[in-house]
């Protein structure tokens, strides 16, 4: 009669197994939402450039020095430490501000982040880098 009371390993090996796998599982989820909320920041904080760019002009006439104020270089500190690389071109008549995205399944390896005085805000998958995207700030574009 055995009367040993426990688990034995291959039942331990199991479960641990098992945890390990679930494990696995929702630490993929979890990277891939985070990624989305930095995503979430970068737009938030570009949008806020373009909204910026709108008091800027109302209070001065102009974008002369938009680029070296606080108004686009404190979100853009903010999109840095939310992973994103911003970069912006201004001119006395426009200006362009784009930042890179964290790889997700909505924006996939390359996407970009493009603000602009014309009031354009949108996510351009495979667009290569922001530097190719806001080449033309006399007029304000940021391109597809």
């Amino acid at each position: 009669m055995n009367t040993q009371k426990g688990f034995t390993i291959i039942e331990l090996l199991v479960v641990v197994a098992i945890i390990a796998v679930l494990a696995a599982i929702v630490l993929v989820n979890v990277t891939g939402y985070i990624n989305q909320g930095k995503n979430a920041a970068i737009k938030g904080n570009e949008a806020t450039v373009l909204t910026n760019g709108a008091v800027y002009f109302d209070a001065n006439g102009n974008y002369t020095n938009f680029c070296s104020n606080a108004y686009i270089t404190g979100p853009e500190a903010a999109i840095s430490a939310a992973g994103g690389t911003a970069v912006h071109f201004c001119a006395a008549t426009a200006w362009c501000a784009c930042s890179t995205m964290k790889t997700t399944t909505a924006e996939p390896a390359g996407s970009t982040f493009c603000v602009d005085s014309t009031g354009y805000k949108k996510v351009t998958q495979n667009a290569g880098a922001c530097a190719a995207r806001c080449v033309t700030p006399a007029t304000g574009a940021c391109l597809d």
